[in-house]
């Protein structure tokens, strides 16, 4: 393939970030392609925590195919790293390496480079572009970019219902509203997040495994329940294999023993009110590193989590088909009067087989 100009180019990087969707947490997913004399030379993407990153993996590529890379331009989905964490920094790899020219979509808001990066590589004597790409970059890395800017992840609540908005029978019977193409949809979804969360009343109803099983993934999302009271059962389909994260209001010392013997731990952050502090949840997952959290729980905790602005964007599919007197999406008075709703922005929306994937995000 010609890279002719640097949209092209730096489409490439962003099909190479992409590679590591489900990898990096919580690392960024980067993408990184050599170009020289119009032709790729090298490409990578960022692997998972503690190995290379993408233009050291790119760097790398070049060397396998005996490609002389001195003067050549490299497109990459973010700046390059110019701090020690667990690898040596990019930038310098890049200034070894000799390239000419650096093209990256946007600038790392990690305080530990925050633009050092790119003052690396100009004092070096290479040329840098910024800001080609960049809304595609972003939307690739929203959750790194929420932690890193906000301190909190990106939170993206997930439901299924028919096209007059319902989600269950009054019996509690949901299964299955949407179609298989959908719910295989949904687990992209959840791979592609660092955690999803649910409640004690969904693991109640349903005992959800809370996993990725539709779609092949290296890594197996967190599992978060949000359980005030401690009421959940240790033969819990959550709690298997250990590392699940309870999130209590009340302790009692005795269950807590119990969960933890599971692998479980056991997170105490209550309100006032003797219920989970839901904002401080979000941040105190930010410290823990989740970038983006995925919300699959009942029309009560969801109601819970909008009325406490801890919900970011809504990926909710339809069917097409009606209920009727049914249970809602979210448990939300109506307000006094219609310029009190709650406004959100369509981001896209999809036919998924034959139902609607629609992404709306609050503003």
């Amino acid at each position: 393939m010609e890279i002719i100009n640097d949209s092209q180019g730096m489409a490439l990087a962003l099909e190479w970030a992409a590679k590591s969707m489900f990898i990096t947490t919580p690392n960024p997913r980067v993408g990184c392609v050599i170009v020289k004399n119009g032709q790729v030379v090298g490409a990578g993407a960022t692997q998972p925590p503690g190995q290379a990153h993408a233009e050291v993996q790119a760097l790398q590529d070049a060397a396998r195919r005996g490609a002389d890379v001195r003067g050549a331009t490299v497109y990459v989905t973010l700046e390059p790293c110019s701090h020690y964490g667990r690898t040596p920094p990019c930038a310098d790899a890049l200034i070894r390496a000799g390239v000419g020219r650096v093209v990256a979509a946007l600038g790392d808001p990690n305080p530990l480079v925050g633009g050092e990066g790119v003052a690396k590589l100009r004092a070096a004597g290479i040329e840098v572009l910024t800001d080609v790409g960049a809304d595609a970059a972003r939307e690739m890395n929203i959750g790194f970019l929420s932690r890193m800017q906000r301190g909190r992840p990106w939170v993206r609540m997930k439901a299924a219902a028919s096209l007059d908005g319902k989600t269950a029978l009054h019996n509690g019977q949901s299964q299955w509203i949407t179609s298989s193409a959908a719910r295989d949809d949904g687990h992209w979804w959840r791979a592609r997040a660092c955690a999803i969360l649910t409640g004690i009343g969904t693991v109640q109803e349903d005992d959800p495994q809370l996993n990725v099983r539709a779609v092949e993934t290296p890594r197996q999302p967190r599992r978060i329940v949000i359980d005030s009271r401690l009421q959940i059962e240790p033969s819990a389909r959550v709690l298997a294999g250990g590392g699940t994260w309870i999130v209590a209001a009340v302790p009692d010392p005795d269950k807590e023993a119990q969960l933890r013997a599971l692998g479980a731990e056991i997170i105490m952050l209550p309100n006032a009110r003797g219920k989970v502090d839901l904002p401080a949840l979000m941040q105190e997952l930010g410290r823990r590193q989740i970038n983006e959290l995925h919300v699959e729980a009942g029309f009560k905790l969801n109601g819970s989590l909008i009325r406490e602005r801890c919900v970011d964007e809504l990926l909710l599919y339809l069917a097409p088909s009606v209920l009727g007197d049914a249970q809602g999406l979210f448990d939300l008075q109506a307000p006094a009067s219609l310029d009190q709703k709650t406004p959100l922005s369509f981001h896209e929306i999809k036919q998924i087989g034959p139902d609607l994937r629609i992404l709306a995000r609050f503003t």
